[in-house]
């Protein structure tokens, strides 16, 4: 007799997902579906018994299983990544405890170091009301070693492979220091705004574990970056209100916390949160991971609207887009937006489904953006053209280029789905592709900018 398995929700919706991948397959492999289910549900009881939470059970008996059939195998290939699980299979009934004990306290170590680095510059005589200048520059290498450093750590990589962060972080540091900059200028600006995001990538690289180079560890670092957002902004929400209660109870007795926020809790919050946010991302993967999608459905059809009414404006009024660097940055950040969105409904989509509304409402949204991100490069060559070359002049119309270019052939991609004359794993090979671009051109923003433009 099979053991008995306890049939809580999420094991039976994941059981639901493979028996019915299975049998959309069924015409193609002649299998037993029923008969490969009870083997399964033996493999996911014996790793219940030894230890492992069912969702951990379910994905390591469908990778077994998948040695015994090349229909489980296949499922494995194309599902087991999308749930998105980094499993340690225990030698013991008690080592997954221990593991996200001592888990939870090098990331609380590490959220803590960020926290202190970020005041460290004081001891120098940096100042962060008044130094705001070498602080923006700063911030990420304040922060993102340590980020790197927990990655490292978790995914258990070789000391060799150490050696280029090291190298990409102390790169950084030089370039983002050295420079003469002008207090306040736009090269200054921009390197503060552009360093972030090269080295994000490098966190990416070592997040990947060694998959960097693969379409599913690429698209995993997508899956974390956004759950991270969304951990982060829920961590400062629930930061918001404990500064107010501690403002509103503090001040009953006549004690002004305004200073202590300002110096103190918020930098050091702020830093050590994104450790903190990272570690929770890890830990609780099977909670959030259905969050992403439900907000990526929900925003879809939204932005696809925003934009097209947007359009429409521009041609009922004959108004071009305002240049000024505010609004340029607005601009990108709501491309940068729908290309999230992109990314997200990619990295949910299971790719054997047939195309649906969806689908379509992602076409909408992919040309409406190429629109508008065309209309933004007709306006910066305008005014390049009528005053000359600006930093920010320069750094908008190569970002919009590059996100031109994205958006241009995600379009083409997804239309070819849609007409079914290609497979949906070509827009992800394609997003996941293109990540590096947005690296290259922030560094080269970082490294060039300021002595091409004298440093203003």
């Amino acid at each position: 007799m099979m053991p008995e398995v306890d049939r809580d929700a999420p094991l039976e919706e994941q059981i639901d997902q493979w028996r019915d991948y299975l049998r959309r397959r069924q015409a193609v492999h002649a299998v037993d579906v029923a008969e490969l289910e009870d083997h399964l549900r033996e493999q996911v009881a014996a790793l219940v018994d030894a230890g492992l939470a069912t969702d951990e059970a379910f994905l390591v008996a469908v990778k077994r299983m998948g040695d015994l059939d090349a229909l489980s195998r296949e499922f494995a290939r194309e599902h087991s990544d999308r749930l998105w699980k980094q499993l340690v299979v225990p030698s013991s009934p008690g080592q997954p405890k221990t593991a996200a004990r001592t888990d939870a306290v090098v990331a609380f170590c590490l959220a803590v170091a960020a926290a202190v680095a970020v005041k460290a510059p004081a001891l120098f005589g940096a100042d962060l009301g008044q130094d705001e200048g070498f602080y923006a520059r700063n911030l990420s290498l304040l922060v993102l070693p340590l980020l790197t450093a927990y990655f490292f750590w978790k995914r258990g990589l070789d000391r060799r492979s150490l050696i280029w962060p090291v190298a990409a972080f102390v790169a950084a540091g030089i370039f983002a220091n050295v420079y003469p900059f002008t207090d306040g200028g736009h090269t200054e600006v921009l390197t503060a705004l552009h360093l972030p995001i090269t080295l994000w990538m490098v966190v990416g690289i070592v997040y990947a574990g060694g998959r960097w180079n693969q379409v599913a560890g690429r698209m995993d670092f997508v899956r974390f970056s956004g759950e991270l957002v969304i951990y982060y902004v829920l961590i400062g929400l629930g930061g918001a209100v404990l500064m107010a209660f501690m403002a509103l109870i503090f001040e009953a007795i006549g004690v002004d916390l305004e200073p202590f926020f300002e110096s103190w809790l918020l930098p050091c919050g702020a830093a050590g949160a994104i450790v903190v946010a990272s570690w929770l991302v890890e830990a609780k993967q099977s909670v959030i991971e259905n969050m992403a999608p439900v907000l990526t459905r929900l925003f879809t059809p939204l932005f696809a609207v925003a934009l097209l009414t947007f359009l429409g404006t521009v041609l009922w009024t004959g108004r071009g887009v305002d240049v000024e660097r505010d609004v340029l940055i607005a601009f990108d950040l709501l491309l940068v937006v729908v290309l999230a969105l992109v990314l997200y409904s990619v990295s949910a989509r299971d790719p054997q489904s047939p195309p649906g509304v969806f689908d379509v409402l992602q076409v909408v949204l992919v040309v409406s953006a190429l629109l508008a991100d065309a209309v933004a490069l007709w306006a910066i060559a305008a005014r390049i053209t009528e005053f000359g070359f600006t930093p920010n002049r320069v750094a908008a119309l190569g970002e919009n280029v590059v996100l031109l270019v994205n958006l241009a052939w995600s379009a083409v991609l997804s239309a070819s789905f849609l007409r079914g004359r290609r497979p949906f794993t070509a827009v992800e090979k394609w997003q996941t592709d293109y990540i590096p671009v947005y690296a290259i051109w922030a560094a080269v923003v970082v490294v060039v900018f300021p002595p091409l433009f004298a440093y203003i």
